[in-house]
């Protein structure tokens, strides 16, 4: 004789109030980090488009500046600790480049560049800082970088 499938048989779902909304998953600091980890870990970058589609979301601007907060705590928290920022690693798919928020404040000055926020000299400042994160990130988990 078979047993009754019970609700412990399957998965639990969370009920529609129990489920985070979408909107949550842009503040989700732990999440978000956990997405650039894994991209650093890899050595690629992500585009903006890319990670909204992670986080349930087709891109909009006010969807990104959203994003780009939790970024700033993401970094805060990653420079306090000693570890390279993250927010590099988030790019337009156009040029491969972070977008105006990141280059604005004290940010870029602090670590060095005091040139456009596009071209040659622009990408090779910011592949720079996204192959350190990259090689950290590396080291962190284990990977060897050769």
């Amino acid at each position: 004789m078979r047993k009754p499938r019970t609700a412990m048989d399957r998965p639990v779902e969370p009920s529609p109030l129990e489920r985070p909304s979408p909107d949550s998953a842009i503040a989700d600091v732990a999440r978000i980090r956990a997405i650039l980890v894994a991209a650093a870990i890899v050595g690629e970058p992500i585009s903006y488009s890319h990670l909204l589609a992670e986080l349930g979301h087709r891109f909009t601007r006010p969807k990104m500046r959203a994003v780009c907060k939790t970024l700033d705590a993401i970094d805060a928290a990653g420079a306090a600790a000693g570890e390279p920022e993250l927010a590099v690693l988030l790019v337009r798919e156009s040029d491969g480049l972070p977008g105006q928020g990141w280059w604005v404040g004290e940010r870029v000055m602090r670590l060095g560049y005091d040139g456009p926020w596009t071209g040659a000299a622009a990408l090779a400042f910011v592949r720079a800082l996204q192959e350190e994160a990259f090689a950290w990130w590396r080291e962190q988990a284990g990977i060897s970088s050769s």
